[in-house]
Parts: structure tokens; C-alpha cells; sequence
């Protein structure tokens, strides 16, 4: 196959023509492919297999990762233990391009490979490697492992999604219509192409568009800019055009807010956080419209076609069979690791995604007491899992991860597992009655993993962040803490009022409804299937970006 003269090679839908090159740190296509940590990679990987069912003329641009994020063994008393295994991929295909970008004023050779659609059924990816007998091996190293502790590796990451990415799109002469950035990794892209249209900065905002998922100011990333400039980032402009084309006067370049000055448009991944972001960026002048579209999951790839067979049929003997079933084969996962049977009949909640303090993975334990006689409760029984990768270098978050595994080996009834990828995830998904979010308000952008549970029948119980407003009717497709005004309350407080409703809810509505009326709670379960499949399929998102944020988009003083 020839890639000088590349086109994404199945017929492409009218509708979506225009040239769209999706730039990510992180692709979640398929458990074989480990090149994501978390939920920027599910979504992403969503993305690319809703593009590819649509028949939309994009491609995904990404960083072939040689040990991944990162894989999570066991310690001898069962505690996380973070190691790093060299991936093999042999359905990878070799475009035969190399060239070369600079960082740290050196050449670094590039070496392409390519996913191509069928594989795994998304639109085409390219994936980008410096770890080749090219490069020395500090070069070699930028690859290796998915956002390095180390500041300078992870700016040479950042060069090379985004200058490398921006390079390899001319390589292959796809010549897009849209560059979108989601998130601000690869914003360096946008100095190649300020340079490349001789220093026009309409002609990249022309071209830039830019999604947004930090929904405060101190969590989006800010490096040194004299660290920038000195590793090559700017693409050859001295550090007075740099602060003079974003506007930035003091020594913290700040990707995002380069990122929105550069794009024509940009969103936030909820309504919720797409408010937030206008209120928090509002301060800035000379920053895109920033709309809001909804982060969506992939419903061909995550939904259990059966269950959602027996829902349509009304056949209820038949759709509770098979959630025991899904139930009782994630539990043989959960015998497997921790040497636990659970019961499939038992009501059981999930905790898993990725621990971070924010998202409190062990609020349901902080009060001993009440958690104590939850899982000891004779009448409604209780089983307890949690799973989740903490970033390697999040001592707090590994910190309570073990915690939890610690506190797991008083009960029978609680598990903690590990390998939270998509392949554990999508069982865990399986595996839950009650899918338990409880992240503090308004920290979570959007936060995925609810949607993808209630595509497997389990019911939805978060705070009230991110999608989750737009999504739960309380007692009808799911059950939310009360919204109250946090911003009046100390984090203290804050944590106190969601753990209190936490157990209102749990012991007051939802265990007396599994227990003593399980049609009611059927009901909810294919209540909460219906609508995320109505509401958020990512074939609805992928649209939305063509429509919003792809599109020449003129009505943008309506989203303030």
C-alpha cells in the first residue's frame, strides 16, 4: 500500500468529507492495543470506531507507547506493583516512513506504523515511534513510556505528537481540512503549521480545533518556557513571537490557553463542563468559542448485544438469566485474583476507573461504622469491587489503592482487582448492579465509564459531575446524589454531605428495591440501557463534532 498519496480507503459518507486528522496521547481501541491509560483513551477510541461506522474522512494521529502506560502486577502481600513489559504488535503495519523532527536542537528520527481499519473496525490510525536503531537512546526513550514523570521526556512527547503528527500528515500528503486536538498534548502543531503558512496565525485558526477535558485551571499542563524553547517546541520562533503569538507574557507557557488562542473553536466533553470552562477561561481575551459536546461511548463495541435483545423482546425471564450469567463469569476474574466466589444473586457494586484523589475511589469505606454494617447486613447482602490504574507516579493514589486492598482482606464480600483495561472493564461493567461514582463536584469533565456500564445493565448511582446531569432522572434510569451548593462547603463538608446521601440512598431506596421489588428495579436497568443508547452512543458525538466544531460553525455567540 502506497502512504505518499494517503486516503482512508473505504468510500466516505457525503456528509463527513472534509479531511480530519484526530491528534491524542492515548487510543483505547482494543484490549490487544495497550496505548491509553484511561478514559482520554476510551474516549478517543470511541471516537475512531464511531468515524469508522459513519464513513467520516478522518484519521487518528498517535504515539506507538513501547511499554504502554504501564501494566499492574501484584506485590507479595497483594499491593499494586507498577512494571513496565515491551509490547509486541504483529497486526501493525509498517508504512515504510521515516523522517526526521527536532527536539533539544538534535535530530530525532521518526518511524510510522499504521493500524489499518479492519483490524479492529476504526478509521485508520498512525502511530509514531522514535525508539529505532536511528536514534540514541535517550531518544529512543520519548516512546517508551505514556506520560513520563520525567518534565523533559514528557515535552519531547508532546513535540512529537504534535510537530511529528503535523510532519507526518505532509509525509502522506493527506492535506487536512481539520486539525482537532484533543487535549492540549499536541498543541505544538500548531507553531509547525504557524511557520508553515509564514507565520499567519489566521491560517491556523483556520484549521484548529480544540477539545478541552480539564475543568480547573491548576490541573491543565504549564511548562517552563524557556524549557520549551530550548527542547525545540516552538518550531524555531524566538521566545518574544512566541509570547507575542499567545499572549502569554510571563515565563509558564500554558498548552491549553496556546490552544485556545490558536483554534477557531473549542469544547468542553459535558454541558456541565463546557460551562465551567467558559466561566474558568473567561478571564483570557482572544480565546475560541467554547461549545459543548458530550463525551459518548462506542455502543457496537461495549454493548451486550443479548441483554439489550431480551429488553426489546420483553422477555424478563430471559434478560435477568442472562445478567446472572454476565455476573457469574466476571465473578470467576474475581476468584481468580483475590480467591473470593461472589454470588450472582447478591446485589454488587463496582468502583473502577482511574484512582485519583479527586474521584475518592474509597469514600463508601471513610465512615467504619456504616460501612462495617453494610457489609455485614444479613437482610439486603452487599459485594464490593474495586479496580482502577492509579498513575505510577501518584503516591496518594497508589496510597489508597492498597488501603482498599488491605481493608479487602477482612471480607469475603470485597474484592480489589487489578489490569483495569478494557478488557477487565468491559467484565466489571458486566459484573455490576450498581455502578458507584463518586467524584467531588465539579471536578469531573465527563467521566465515560458510567455509559458503558449502563450498556451492560447496571444501574448508574454517581454525584451529580460531569455527563451525569444531562443523564439521570433519580429513581427512573438511575439514582444521584442531591445536587447542594458545594462552592458554600469546605472540601471537609463537601465529602461529609455525599457520604451521608451515599447511604440514604443505598440502604433507603436502592437495596430495598433489588431485594423486595426487583421488576421496579428491572425497570430502571433497561430504563438507564435505553437512554444511553438514545443520548450517548458516540455515533451521536462524532456527529456533533462534524456538525460543531468541524463545520465553518458562525453561530458561536449563542454557547455564551
Amino acid at each position: 500500500m502506497d502512504f505518499r498519496k494517503y486516503k482512508v480507503p473505504y468510500t466516505v459518507d457525503e456528509r463527513y468529507n472534509k479531511r480530519v486528522a484526530y491528534f491524542s496521547m492515548e487510543f483505547a481501541i482494543h484490549q490487544p492495543l495497550k496505548i491509553y491509560s484511561g478514559g482520554l483513551g476510551f474516549l478517543s477510541g470511541s471516537h475512531l470506531r464511531s468515524a469508522y461506522e459513519l464513513h467520516q474522512n478522518m484519521i487518528g494521529i498517535g504515539i506507538l507507547w513501547k511499554y504502554g502506560y504501564y501494566d499492574q502486577a501484584r506485590n507479595q502481600d497483594q499491593t499494586l506493583q507498577v512494571t513496565w513489559m515491551e509490547k509486541q504488535y504483529s497486526f501493525l503495519v509498517d508504512t515504510g516512513i521515516k523522517f526526521s523532527i527536532t527536539v533539544h536542537e538534535h535530530p530525532v528520527w521518526v518511524k510510522v506504523m499504521y493500524l489499518p481499519p479492519n483490524v479492529f473496525n476504526s478509521a485508520p490510525l498512525f502511530l509514531m515511534t522514535t525508539d529505532i536503531p536511528e536514534n540514541d537512546y535517550v531518544s529512543q526513550t520519548i516512546t517508551h513510556r505514556l506520560y513520563d514523570a520525567n518534565v523533559a521526556t514528557k515535552v519531547a512527547q508532546f513535540i512529537l505528537l504534535g510537530v511529528g503528527g503535523a510532519r507526518l500528515l505532509d509525509e502522506i500528503g493527506f492535506n487536512p481540512e481539520v486539525y482537532h486536538l484533543n487535549e492540549a498534548h499536541g498543541v505544538s502543531a500548531a507553531f509547525y503549521l504557524y511557520r508553515k503558512y509564514n507565520h499567519n496565525l489566521a491560517e491556523v485558526q483556520k484549521r484548529l480545533v480544540f477539545t478541552t477535558h480539564t475543568p480547573e485551571e491548576a490541573g491543565n499542563e504549564k511548562h517552563d518556557i524557556h524549557l520549551c524553547h530550548k527542547m525545540s517546541y516552538f518550531c524555531g520562533l524566538g521566545i518574544d513571537e512566541v509570547r507575542k503569538v499567545t499572549g502569554m507574557p510571563d515565563d509558564q507557557f500554558n498548552h491549553s490557553l496556546a490552544a485556545l488562542r490558536f483554534a477557531r473553536i473549542a469544547n468542553g466533553v459535558s454541558q456541565l463542563h463546557g460551562q465551567v470552562s467558559r466561566e474558568m477561561w473567561s478571564k483570557y481575551d482572544k480565546i475560541a468559542p467554547i461549545v459543548s459536546i458530550t463525551n459518548s461511548q462506542n455502543w457496537q463495541y461495549w454493548a451486550d448485544k443479548a441483554l439489550y435483545r431480551f429488553r426489546e423482546d420483553g422477555n424478563d425471564e430471559g434478560f435477568d438469566d442472562r445478567k446472572r450469567w454476565m455476573k457469574k463469569r466476571a465473578f470467576e476474574i474475581v476468584a481468580d485474583q483475590t480467591g473470593k466466589v461472589f454470588d450472582p444473586k447478591v446485589f454488587t457494586i463496582v468502583w473502577a476507573r482511574r484512582f485519583a484523589g479527586y474521584k475518592r475511589p474509597g469514600l463508601i469505606t471513610w465512615d467504619e461504622k456504616r460501612f462495617e454494617a453494610l457489609m455485614s447486613n444479613a437482610k439486603y447482602p452487599v459485594q464490593i469491587i474495586w479496580a482502577g490504574k492509579p498513575y505510577p507516579a501518584d503516591y496518594p493514589a497508589i496510597s489508597e489503592f492498597n488501603n482498599l486492598v488491605h481493608l479487602s482482606k477482612r471480607y469475603k464480600n470485597v474484592s480489589v482487582l487489578i489490569g483495569y483495561e478494557l478488557g477487565l472493564s468491559k467484565r466489571l461493567k458486566q459484573a455490576a448492579d450498581c455502578w458507584l461514582n463518586n467524584p467531588r463536584v465539579p471536578r469531573e469533565a465527563s467521566g465515560t465509564s458510567g455509559m458503558t456500564a449502563a450498556m451492560n445493565g447496571a444501574v448508574n448511582f454517581s454525584t451529580n459531575d460531569g455527563w451525569i446531569p444531562e443523564f439521570i432522572h433519580h429513581g427512573n434510569n438511575g439514582f444521584v446524589v442531591p445536587p447542594t451548593k458545594y462552592e458554600q462547603m469546605n472540601q471537609q463538608e463537601q465529602d461529609q454531605y455525599d457520604l451521608d446521601k451515599l447511604y440514604d440512598i443505598l440502604l433507603k431506596e436502592m437495596l430495598p428495591l433489588y431485594y423486595e421489588d426487583y421488576p421496579t428495579w428491572r425497570q430502571i436497568v433497561k430504563n438507564g440501557m435505553r437512554d444511553v443508547w438514545l443520548q450517548f452512543d458516540s455515533n451521536r458525538m462524532a456527529n456533533e463534532y462534524y456538525e460543531m466544531l468541524y463545520q465553518e460553525y458562525h453561530n458561536v455567540e449563542a454557547t455564551y
